[in-house]
């Protein structure tokens, strides 16, 4: 079975409220197994647009990472994030070659 992943792309616009979903997500990400494989960290961009920070979000598969997304944890934490950042996020599902 294929992994999931969330891949995020983030602007963050007020650090003191994007640290309120930062507090708050970590409960959907361990209700569902979350593994961040990348946490912002040095980049480069190649071709086409950025934003400040990446995130790279591993799941057991793709209904997982879908259920929480959806889940009601993962619903509050992105109350808490507010309008303090702009973000892109996909859900893609792994490659098993």
């Amino acid at each position: 079975m294929s992994k999931g992943y969330w891949i995020v792309r983030v602007d963050v616009h007020d650090m003191d409220g994007y640290k309120k979903y930062l507090a708050a997500n970590g409960a959907a990400f361990g209700k569902y197994g979350g593994k961040f494989l990348v946490r912002g960290g040095k980049f480069e961009t190649l071709t086409g647009t950025s934003r400040e920070r990446n995130v790279v979000i591993e799941f057991k598969d793709y209904e997982t990472a879908l259920a929480c997304y959806h889940s009601p944890e993962y619903a509050h934490a992105m109350a808490e994030r507010g309008e303090s950042a702009t973000l892109d996020l996909v859900i893609v599902e792994g490659y098993d070659g």
